[in-house]
């Protein structure tokens, strides 16, 4: 009951924040922005020729790799709908406050972080194998992401669960 009613709380209030919420200083929304330009920038770290721009007819932005358009960032790639599912999950394994707020944002992070270094591999593997993209973009890295977040949730599982030990 408690994973029902903490994702439908957040969940909700991230709808509330992408209907009503947003400035118009990050296109299309802050999250999205914020993963394209992260995502951008681990490309160009690497010494890829890269770039960002909006979309001119979606709410997107558009990855540029290596002079092409290699495709395009919406809100569903940001993440954040896959961190509202694994932060009911940790608060539906109530472990105290402190213990499941810090598990809860160390994995939100871990996930954000695993989110824009998928991007950035999707934009190199839809370079060099487009072949594949649908693979990639629709099995692979999905699993790569939802594999993070079941483990993260063993893990969790595993600490919110163990007995404390008494001492004799």
């Amino acid at each position: 009951m408690i994973f029902f009613g903490c994702y439908l709380l957040l969940a909700g209030g991230y709808q509330l924040y992408l209907e009503y919420g947003q400035s118009q200083t990050y296109y299309p929304d802050f999250f999205t922005h914020l993963v394209s330009e992260q995502s951008e920038s681990l490309l160009s770290s690497f010494g890829y020729e890269t770039g960002l721009a909006p979309h001119p007819t979606e709410a997107a932005m558009k990855l540029h790799f290596k002079g092409y358009t290699i495709f395009k960032i919406v809100e569903g790639c940001n993440g954040i709908s896959v961190i509202i599912l694994f932060v009911s999950f940790v608060f539906a394994f109530w472990a105290g406050f402190k213990k499941t707020l810090i598990f809860a944002l160390t994995g939100s992070a871990i996930i954000y972080a695993m989110n824009v270094i998928r991007i950035a591999l999707l934009a190199i593997g839809f370079y060099n194998y487009y072949d594949y993209k649908d693979f990639m973009h629709g099995t692979l890295f999905p699993a790569i992401i939802y594999g993070t977040v079941f483990i993260l949730w063993i893990i969790w599982v595993k600490i919110a669960t163990k007995k404390p030990v008494k001492n004799e």
